[in-house]
C-alpha cells in the first residue's frame, strides 16, 4: 500500500495537482503560457540564422515577432510560477529544441559530448521541478 501511495504522490507532484484526483487548472494554464513562450523563442531563435544578420525582412520579422511573443508569454507565466523555475523550463527545453532544429534545417552535427551535455540540461530540469523545495505560487 505504501508504493501506491508513494506512486500517487509522485503522480500529483509531476502533473502539479493539489488533489490526486483533480488538476489545479489554474497552475496548469500557466504552465501552458510557459509552453507558448518557450515555442516563440525556439521559433525566434531559428530564424535568427536565416535573418542573415537581419539583412533579409521575413526572417526578421519572425525574431522580432517571435522573441517579443516568448517575452510577453514569460511575463504572463511568472505570475503563478517562480523566475527561477521557469526560466530554468525555458532555457532547457528552448535549448534542447533549438538544437533538434539547427540539426534538421541547418546541418549543424553533434558529437557524443553534446549529446551528453543536453542530457545534462535536461536531467537539470527535471531535478529541479521534482525535487526542489521552491513552490509555485
Amino acid at each position: 500500500m505504501a508504493d501506491y501511495q508513494q506512486f500517487r504522490y509522485l503522480t500529483a507532484q509531476l502533473l502539479l495537482v493539489k488533489d490526486a484526483d483533480k488538476p489545479d487548472t489554474h497552475t496548469m494554464k500557466y504552465w501552458f503560457l510557459l509552453l507558448v513562450a518557450i515555442v516563440c523563442e525556439v521559433v525566434a531563435t531559428t530564424a535568427l540564422k536565416s535573418s542573415n544578420g537581419f539583412t533579409r525582412l521575413l526572417p526578421t520579422a519572425v525574431v522580432i515577432t517571435g522573441y517579443g511573443a516568448s517575452f510577453y508569454f514569460l511575463a504572463l507565466t511568472l505570475k503563478a510560477i517562480p523566475v527561477g523555475i521557469a526560466y530554468a523550463v525555458w532555457s532547457g527545453l528552448g535549448i534542447v529544441l533549438i538544437t533538434i532544429l539547427a540539426w534538421l534545417f541547418h546541418g549543424q552535427k553533434l558529437d557524443l559530448w553534446g549529446f551528453v551535455g543536453l542530457s545534462l540540461i535536461v536531467g537539470g530540469v527535471l531535478v529541479l521541478n521534482q525535487f526542489s523545495k521552491v513552490q509555485v505560487h
